[in-house]
């Protein structure tokens, strides 16, 4: 793209020069990146990185050169184009879903096509028969029939089981006909259906021999495959701008009494028979909830990268950036001049940043956790076994909460944490805040996900699968002695700290000098005996004071997040202990570095303590920490400032997150921040276009002609 503005040659930025400061910050880096790269990514991953970076990086229907300065027609049309590409990728490459994955993260670009690969898909493996698989799947995954997932509504969202499209059973005909009866019951938010998709995954509330069986899936044809018109009795539409994801044709459709042959409805676990309408139970009625689950565990695992990528930005340009000048310590050049300080030398820019690092690390090992019990789960399934579901939902639903919403926060304060520059489109933070900010509301809003992680199933059943899990062991424990109790203290279970409180309710911190803080049992401990005391209280409340559903939400709020907390705390300590006998060789590698070690154990300590600062009224309403103690986590919590600050470039290098993707000024590997800043300036087409200000003249540009613009006053 050309510049329309001519910036004089001869000038640079004053020293010292952002590639030097970077390269400064690098020496002090106290362990191996390359090392800490390859435990993150594991070396099939990171052969896949480079191949598939260096595929995109060169292509021309992926160039980024102009994205800040498209609206939302050109954005569509450009992402349009990228994933026609990209498809021509896949087949050419045979890419299988990891490749697709990098490409995706790579390109950044919500695309039209993305539900196809994202939902539609997945669903159909997951809840289609095999008869159903060769008519919808082998197609989809040809991208001869292009799909979107049809679940929020108009007037519903979170409350699946109050969806208002209706699929009503017809005898006669061996059909359904599906109904929007309300204008409430528009499907609406739908990603891929306002322009793109001819296929849609409808819920609707199956209805057969005038019974309702609840919100199920139906694949729904909405446009002629040759024209590309939307089919008699539906109507269908884009949604309009959004605060993000305005690559996305987000879409509304109505249904006014469509025909679909009995076989669209995804019959894996549940059916009609055909002619008496007769409906067949699946063999647990959570299984629909299995995709779910999936799909939470997938939003979890991709928090990492946001947190990493907001990192990355807001750590490197505060390592170029200088602002005053240190009368205490001031920093000089080689030639004596004293120069303005790093503001990553501030120790509040320290606390602002390091714990997004810090939680950058902690979701990546929650997110293979969440990946090796789901694994886990689908073994167990293939046998009929689907004890593990419950927990899953439940643990799901919180910890895509907790981290999704602890992703927001943390990259608006890398934004802000990088000053006005943080306000420029090019800093890199603006359209990725945009496009990131729903994943706190799809899949769950996330304060209804809370409640899902600690609903109570004795008062709530009609809510059926949002069951109070925390409650119900909580009341498991209370009631159990022996043997059935002992069996609460395994390794592996999630709640044992509720064991542990029951045995002793008023166990206090032994903390007496700062660094006891960093010992990982006292950190569990405390963790443990917050959640427990939060679900005790709550648990009293409902079942001796008759307190209602609605008055506990906000504690079941701060339950779900204690809890989860709790979960993410105890990974990181668990793979930082259990390293050297894991049968993950990252983790096995990562025990045999002592330097690297080290490094990570900082990281792990600045998760923990930081996190109950931030919740410490939780923790002194509990009794556990008192006033003095309180101090001194906040002095360790200073002392781990100073341990991380040498390695701080370091750990975010080391997520390897290339420019092409950050698309940064300000968050460049090279440093050089201020020349790509005025750069990038230049090529803004408004500096292409003459104004003629004279209010007389309704005339709004000089050489409108050459722009093809007229404008009327």
């Amino acid at each position: 793209m050309s510049s329309y503005v001519k910036i004089p040659s001869h000038l640079k930025p004053s020293d010292p020069q952002g590639s030097d400061l970077l390269a400064q910050e690098r020496a002090t880096v106290t362990f191996d990146v390359k090392k800490l790269t390859l435990f993150l990514y594991g070396k099939k991953n990171l052969d896949r990185y480079h191949e598939i970076l260096r595929i995109v990086e060169n292509d021309p229907a992926f160039d980024k050169t102009n994205v800040y300065f498209m609206g939302r027609n050109e954005l569509f049309k450009h992402a349009l184009k990228k994933e026609k590409r990209l498809v021509q990728l896949i087949k050419e490459n045979e890419w299988k879903v990891e490749q697709i994955q990098f490409a995706e993260w790579f390109l950044d670009m919500p695309g039209p096509f993305g539900v196809h690969r994202g939902m539609f898909i997945p669903t159909l493996i997951s809840q289609g028969t095999e008869e159903q698989k060769k008519e919808f799947l082998i197609p989809a995954l040809q991208y001869k029939i292009l799909g979107c997932y049809a679940q929020t509504e108009l007037g519903h969202g979170s409350n699946v089981q109050g969806l208002e499209t209706t699929a009503i059973y017809i005898s006669e005909t061996d059909e359904f006909e599906i109904h929007s009866p309300y204008l409430t019951a528009s499907k609406w938010w739908i990603g891929g259906l306002g322009k793109t998709a001819n296929h849609a995954i409808v819920m609707a509330q199956l209805k057969s021999n005038g019974k309702t069986y609840g919100p199920h899936l139906f694949v729904v044809q909405i446009r002629d495959m040759e024209t590309h018109q939307p089919l008699p009795g539906i109507t269908i539409g884009d949604i309009g701008p959004k605060f993000g994801f305005n690559s996305i044709d987000n879409g509304f459709v109505l249904f006014d009494h469509v025909r679909i042959p009995r076989f669209n409805m995804l019959s894996k676990f549940s059916q009609i028979k055909k002619g008496t309408g007769e409906y067949i139970n699946p063999p647990n009625d959570k299984l629909s909830y299995g995709s779910m689950v999936l799909v939470r565990a997938i939003i979890i695992s991709s928090v990492r990268f946001a947190l990493g990528r907001a990192a990355t930005i807001a750590i490197r340009y505060s390592a170029v950036r200088r602002q005053f000048v240190d009368k205490e310590e001031p920093k000089k050049l080689k030639d004596g001049r004293v120069v303005e300080t790093s503001i990553l030398d501030y120790t509040m820019q320290q606390y602002r940043l390091f714990p997004v690092v810090a939680q950058a690390y902690a979701c990546i090992f929650t997110a293979k956790a969440m990946t090796d019990q789901y694994a886990e789960y689908t073994t167990m399934s293939f046998v009929g076994d689907y004890s593990l579901l419950t927990d899953l939902h439940a643990s799901s639903s919180g910890l895509k909460s907790l981290t999704t919403t602890m992703a927001v926060d943390s990259i608006e304060e890398c934004r802000r944490a990088c000053g006005g520059h943080g306000y420029s489109s090019f800093s890199g933070f603006v359209k990725f805040y945009q496009d990131y900010l729903p994943n706190t509301t799809w899949e769950g809003d996330n304060y209804i996900l809370t409640q899902q992680t600690a609903r109570h199933t004795k008062h709530f059943a009609q809510f059926e699968f949002a069951y109070l899990q925390l409650f119900k062991t909580f009341r498991k424990i209370l009631s159990s002695k022996g043997a059935e109790a002992h069996a609460f203290q395994s390794e592996k279970n999630q709640m044992a700290y509720i064991l542990q409180y029951l045995n002793d309710p008023n166990h206090k911190c032994t903390a007496t000098t700062n660094l006891d803080f960093k010992n990982p049992e006292l950190q569990l401990r405390a963790f443990g005996h917050r959640a427990a005391y939060l679900i005790a209280n709550a648990v009293d409340q409902i079942d001796n004071h008759n307190r209602t559903w609605n008055s506990m939400l906000i504690e079941i709020n701060r339950i779900s997040r204690a809890h989860c907390q709790y979960l993410m705390i105890r990974n990181f300590i668990l793979a930082m202990q259990n390293s050297r006998q894991s049968e993950d060789e990252g983790l096995r590698m990562l025990h045999g570095i002592p330097s690297l070690k080290e490094a990570m154990l900082s990281i792990c300590n600045l998760f923990a303590l930081h996190t109950m600062e931030k919740d410490l009224g939780d923790f002194m309403e509990c009794e556990y920490l008192i006033p003095s103690q309180a101090k001194l986590l906040k002095a360790q919590i200073y002392n781990l400032l100073k341990e991380i600050r040498p390695n701080a470039v370091g750990l975010v290098d080391a997520f390897l997150i290339p420019d092409f993707l950050l698309l940064s000024a300000i968050g460049r590997y090279d440093g050089k921040v201020y020349e790509t800043m005025i750069d990038w300036a230049s090529k803004e087409p408004l500096n292409g276009i003459t104004l003629n200000v004279n209010p007389d003249s309704d005339v709004l540009f000089r050489n409108e002609k050459s722009y093809e613009i007229k404008a009327k006053l």
